[in-house]
């Protein structure tokens, strides 16, 4: 064997022996915590072979988007169970608000609030969907009476300042478009004022 053949012989074993690591790695995830048994998710293949005798309706649905659903669920199940839960309102607001969804947000938001009025992150968060929801007074309002609790509070002023600038741009916006002037009338105003 020549050189070329021994790095290519090499690059071969190599790449073969990564594979079959990494198909180790797979399959050992597959298998139960005792090593010994097949997962319990694994159906057996006598099942398998009837597989043709199951009714389409009976079918569980496959829901379309999985990932966003459950943790949906999750979140939503979670504050049943802990009507109080801060985190669990916070997250399911986001999701929400992700789908386009800010009445449901601000419902989730309420609920919590109703059973922890105290919580600042609460208020905050109620705050930013009445922003995004164009109520920017109301989510003022919400910011100053959780600054009232926390004045040092970095994230309530910062929400503030940002809703007050958002009215004024919406306030600025609701007043009609300005009048434009074409660029060498611009330029000729311009050069008067100097």
């Amino acid at each position: 064997m020549n050189s070329y053949e021994i790095s290519r012989w090499r690059r071969f074993s190599r790449s073969a022996l990564c594979s079959a690591l990494l198909a180790m790695v797979l399959l050992a995830g597959c298998a139960n915590p005792d090593g010994s048994a097949l997962s319990s998710r694994q159906t057996p293949s006598s099942d398998l072979a009837d597989a043709k005798a199951i009714d389409p309706s009976v079918r569980e649905p496959i829901p379309y988007r999985p990932g966003r659903d459950a943790d949906e669920q999750t979140l939503r199940d979670t504050l049943k169970q802990q009507p109080n839960n801060v985190d669990a309102a916070i997250s399911l607001a986001r999701v929400l608000l992700a789908r386009k969804l800010p009445d449901q947000a601000l419902q989730a938001l309420d609920n919590v609030l109703l059973a922890s009025s105290g919580d600042l992150r609460i208020l905050n968060a109620k705050g930013v969907v009445l922003d995004q929801k164009g109520r920017h007074q109301e989510a003022q309002g919400l910011y100053r009476k959780a600054l009232e609790r926390d004045p040092s509070n970095a994230m309530l002023r910062n929400n503030l300042k940002l809703s007050l600038a958002l009215e004024s741009k919406t306030e600025t916006e609701d007043a009609g478009p300005q009048p434009q002037m074409d660029g060498a009338l611009a330029r000729a105003r311009w050069r008067s004022e100097q």
